[in-house]
């Protein structure tokens, strides 16, 4: 048996290859499996823009190559299948959804099982956050529906860091953009990525804010379609608003010039923080800005805030409706929010892959890649 591993290079992420190795035989207690489908989205541009910074690289690291250049498997979240396994509590033929490598195979270490879980006790991820070394098994998964896998591989982990983002923004108040007498606004970049617009549409159920959405002038209609911005304004109107309006920014591009521009112009900026890098060509440090200091937004950290506050069970709870119902808002939306495209084998990966690292293509499209 083989796995085959996209690989693209760190420092030049057009830059790809596929890699096909022997499997090597499996050690006591591991598993090996299958990775059936997975989704592929800004987010995980997200994931190989920052990999060293928030040692992405490190879930599935590669060697470099003889000369010191350095490659990477991006992490990708979507379904898989034990194919084989040395644990006497993992079954072949169960099922799973985690955190995979974009890769054909992936052989994991399955310690703290429950009868819902287990996390790779790989001793490489034991540095790594718990969120991201956790797989559920579906049978007892609260968020997993038969019918909705590709929806769920695609929204879920982007649907956690927009819940995320949205309690964390709330829970301090909005930084005092929001008065009795003045709504704050939020400015989302990249408005149309689907951690944006999930972020958009949980920050719509709060009245004291107005919601901004930020984006190339292609993609305005598809944005104001959605339903959760209060307005969508391109990326060269950002006149349109008042220098002095007390605002937030929400970074999903990652575009040094952007945040140059919005640094600038707004003399009341509360807040500036970073989620995501999906301009690529554009990624800047965030040093000597006027205003606010732009500081990285990091999920696991709210996610053990919150855990700690409300206890584990009653963030699941929360989080678990909260899920739902946006789940069942895509669902329902026309025109749709999403449209799922599969695509299978190691061209259609990689051209999928060109497609949204370049920020190309209908910014409905779900896809969901197989090796």
């Amino acid at each position: 048996m083989t796995t085959t591993t996209f690989q693209v290079r760190q420092d030049q992420l057009a830059t790809t290859r596929l890699v096909e190795a022997a499997d090597t035989p499996l050690g006591d207690g591991q598993v090996r499996v299958r990775v059936d489908r997975f989704a592929f989205t800004s987010n995980n541009i997200t994931y190989a823009a920052f990999g060293n910074a928030m040692q992405y690289w490190q879930f599935y690291p590669v060697p470099a190559d003889a000369d010191g250049t350095a490659w990477g498997c991006i992490p990708v979240w979507g379904f898989g299948t034990v194919v084989q396994s040395l644990h006497p509590g993992v079954a072949v033929a169960e099922r799973l959804y985690g955190y995979w490598p974009m890769a054909s195979h992936a052989v994991l270490q399955p310690v703290k099982l429950s009868a819902g879980s287990f996390s790779d006790g790989a001793p490489r991820r034991a540095a790594l956050h718990a969120v991201y070394n956790s797989y559920q098994r579906i049978t007892s998964d609260p968020f997993y529906t038969a019918d909705s896998e590709d929806v769920q591989a695609l929204l879920r982990p982007l649907f956690l860091t927009a819940w995320l983002i949205d309690d964390f923004l709330a829970d301090n108040a909005f930084f005092g953009t929001s008065t009795p007498g003045q709504r704050g606004v939020l400015l989302l970049s990249s408005a149309s990525s689907k951690t944006a617009s999930a972020t958009a549409a949980q920050l719509a159920q709060r009245p004291e804010v107005e919601v901004v959405g930020l984006t190339s002038a292609g993609n305005v209609a598809y944005c104001e379609s959605l339903g959760c911005y209060s307005r969508v304004l391109t990326y060269e109107q950002l006149d349109a608003l008042p220098a002095d309006t007390p605002c937030v920014y929400v970074d999903f591009a990652g575009s040094g010039p952007l945040r140059q521009a919005i640094h600038t112009r707004f003399n009341r900026l509360a807040y500036s923080c970073s989620i995501g890098g999906t301009h690529v060509d554009e990624l800047r440090g965030a040093k000597d800005l006027p205003g606010p200091k732009a500081t990285l937004f990091f999920a696991p950290a709210q996610v053990k805030k919150r855990s700690t506050e409300w206890g584990p069970a009653e963030f699941g709870r929360r989080l678990v409706t909260a899920w739902h119902g946006f789940r069942q808002q895509v669902a329902a939306s026309d025109p749709p929010w999403l449209v799922v495209q599969r695509h299978q084998g190691a061209a259609a990966v990689q051209a999928a892959y060109a497609q949204v690292l370049a920020g190309r293509g209908d910014p409905r499209l779900g896809h969901m890649l197989a090796l």
